[in-house]
């Protein structure tokens, strides 16, 4: 990793991506607590705001993948920061002059999200523009890394400032770092690598290939099912963690936040120990490996309880981290590389409106359960669920594989995907 981080580009890059990471990571951890303590919301309206957040997933994820990919990608993450950054400021602001709404709340979650949806596709487009297949593994595994760290200090943060100055203040806080970022970004002077175009088409005909390619390709069908089951189940009992720590388990503001750090740990240790991994024992069998384990991790989760119970919160969500984490830098490296970059943004908008088109879905699904039946009983529903989604990957195409498929021709795609 040390090329990368001679980079002086790469580390404008990955410096500002970490500064917003800790950013949405305190804002994580008190969005929720204003809803539970300020507006005295109950466990459905709390995951709605996270039903919020990825809505637009469903909404434009495919249309919105099909315009970045006729885009160079800097100018759109510098607009989505720019967008995040108003629109997260505008929560303490109206808090402090004891205006704030839930419906405020539920309106600023969407329209980040929507930010967050070309931001994301941008940032995929980005990477390999900008770096080459053989750093892919590397830069993710560093921004992959940069995300669990957030996951350490953003939680412990923000359950710090909730405690000490107000949950609304780690919005500021967030909104801060959104403008780190936009400066960051804006300092990159390394011009992006034209990609590979067929003949520009409508909109509908360039999703339409999109889609038709992903349909094609089992090894990215197997990888888009898993990771819808996976993000209901995660989401379903992400949503409502804040509630179940805090109302059924009666933990503090304070060590809400500390909970939530310990993720962290597992992630960063993953995200170090992944390069290794996949040259060790190579990629596929890393893949399916980490696939697994990652549900079997969050069993531990409902057997949480105050005291000394708590170890069970801590060391499961740090191992489901490690997982999570180490599965995403090895997935996200080979679709990076295995799609061809004229197809990348609307073969991977695709996935993700699948993927992250089941997270409203869970969340709304586990704030329903916990209103029901408690959210002990939606924790357990939840990550049984969970821990069966292992076997989609070990049952799959890339069982008895060492390593991941090579990349399709960039010629051959664009041929096939008209």
């Amino acid at each position: 990793m040390s090329s990368l981080l001679e980079d002086n580009d790469f580390r404008k890059l990955w410096g500002g991506l970490t500064v917003s990471r800790v950013g949405s990571a305190v804002a994580a951890v008190v969005t929720p607590l204003i809803a539970v303590q300020e507006l005295h919301a109950d466990a459905l309206t709390v995951s709605l705001l996270t039903a919020a957040a990825w809505l637009p997933w469903l909404l434009i994820g495919l249309p919105a993948g099909a315009w970045v990919d006729r885009l160079a990608k800097r100018p759109v993450l510098l607009a989505c920061d720019a967008v995040s950054a108003v629109l997260v400021a505008s929560v303490p602001l109206t808090a402090w002059l004891g205006r704030l709404t839930v419906v405020h709340l539920l309106a600023v979650a969407l329209l980040t999200g929507v930010a967050t949806v070309f931001f994301e596709i941008a940032y995929t487009g980005y990477l390999p523009a900008m770096f080459g297949p053989d750093q892919l593994i590397r830069a993710n595994a560093l921004a992959n890394g940069s995300d669990s760290a957030a996951q350490i200090a953003g939680p412990a943060l923000g359950g710090a400032l909730a405690a000490a100055a107000g949950a609304v203040t780690g919005l500021a806080i967030d909104a801060a770092s959104f403008a780190v970022s936009f400066l960051s970004l804006a300092a990159i002077r390394r011009p992006e690598r034209p990609v590979a175009r067929a003949a520009r088409q409508s909109i509908t005909r360039e999703i339409r290939a999109g889609l038709r390619w992903l349909g094609r390709d089992r090894y990215l069908r197997n990888l888009m099912t898993h990771g819808a089951i996976s993000n209901l189940a995660l989401n379903g009992y992400g949503a409502i963690t804040v509630v179940f720590l805090v109302r059924e388990v009666g933990v503090g503001t304070g060590t809400v936040g500390l909970l939530l750090s310990a993720s962290g740990l597992g992630g960063v240790a993953a995200a170090t120990a992944v390069p290794f991994l996949v040259r060790r024992f190579g990629a596929a069998r890393a893949l399916r490996t980490v696939k697994a384990a990652g549900g079997c991790a969050s069993l531990l989760l409902p057997f949480t309880s105050p005291g000394a119970g708590l170890i069970a919160f801590a060391v499961g969500s740090a191992l489901v981290a490690a997982f999570v984490v180490a599965g995403n830098v090895i997935a996200g490296s080979f679709r990076q590389a295995y799609v061809p970059s004229g197809l990348l943004g609307r073969v991977l908008t695709a996935m993700q409106f699948v993927n992250y088109g089941t997270i409203p879905a869970g969340a709304v699904l586990g704030g329903v359960l916990a209103t029901a039946y408690g959210s002990r009983v939606a924790m357990v529903v939840m990550t049984v669920t969970y821990a069966s989604t292992g076997l989609i990957i070990l049952l799959g195409p890339f069982r008895g594989r060492r390593e991941l498929p090579d990349p399709v021709s960039s010629g051959a795609a664009l041929s096939t995907a008209r």
